[in-house]
């Protein structure tokens, strides 16, 4: 198995169903976990270090970030509307408490720092943007993006058509060189509708020391250390993705593969 692929499993006593560190990945930046809360359990998170966006999948949930509990989400699936989310800076913490059955969470975190004058905020706005035509589009929710404050991570959600492409062109951004390019590692979270789908996911380099096509399924994640990196949905199956970035820098900026830039919409 690819050493970028990471299996959804079943959910852990803590109700984790996956979970990615730096060591994990062998790299610097990002965490990234999914976890399920049943109906009245609650959870703290926030570290002195780490920025936190917490991205509610599926289900309601009440987020108190100090100022009192307030309820968020309620799409029964991603695949059903826009997410909520909280972000808190370093230094600050939340508390998530389920509202409904199997409600499930997705933690996305970044280092901090705690003087950052950052705030955390709730985020119950998320617009839909369209991204692509024909045999590329797809439909893209941009959580936590440079249009919100934080230090390091960019977060999106992009829901593809059956037997589309998406990520499309294939595209890098592995070296920090302003304003051309920015280094950021990024993950992505799989889900499908039907849940027996899957998708094809190629990373690879200019001298192809990586190239991987990757068959992933449901609730899979795959790491994105550097690379070109491009998704396939299968036909019939509605593909979700959870994208995490996250480097030295706060800007997305990326590289076309030249071979296929012609082809960017």
């Amino acid at each position: 198995m690819s050493d970028l692929l990471i299996r959804a499993g079943a959910a852990g006593e803590d109700g984790t169903l996956v979970d990615v560190t730096p060591a994990s990945a062998g790299w610097r930046y990002i965490g990234f976990s999914v976890v399920r809360l049943m109906r009245g359990e609650r959870r703290e998170w926030g570290e002195e270090r780490r920025e936190l966006c917490v991205v509610v999948l599926s289900g309601h949930v009440a987020v108190d970030l100090g100022t009192g509990a307030v309820e968020i989400g309620g799409r029964e699936s991603v695949f059903d509307g826009p997410p909520s989310a909280a972000y808190v800076p370093a230094g600050c913490s939340l508390t998530v408490e389920a509202v409904s059955d199997a409600s499930e969470v997705a933690l996305c975190w970044a280092p901090g720092t705690p003087d950052s004058g950052l705030h955390p905020i709730l985020i119950t706005d998320v617009e839909v943007q369209g991204r692509g035509e024909g045999n590329t589009f797809r439909a893209v929710h941009p959580v936590l993006m440079d249009d919100r404050a934080a230090e390091s991570l960019l977060v999106v959600e992009v829901l593809t058509p059956p037997g589309n492409w998406s990520s499309f062109p294939p595209h890098k951004h592995e070296r920090d060189d302003p304003p051309h390019e920015s280094f950021l590692e990024e993950t992505y979270y799989h889900r499908f509708r039907p849940e027996r789908g899957f998708a094809l996911q190629r990373v690879y380099t200019d001298d192809r020391t990586l190239d991987e096509t990757i068959a992933v399924g449901d609730g899979d994640v795959v790491l994105v250390p550097r690379g070109y990196h491009v998704v396939a949905a299968m036909p019939g199956y509605e593909l979700y993705y959870l994208n995490v970035m996250a480097g030295p820098r706060r800007e997305w900026r990326f590289q076309d593969d030249p071979d296929h830039a012609w082809l960017r919409v």
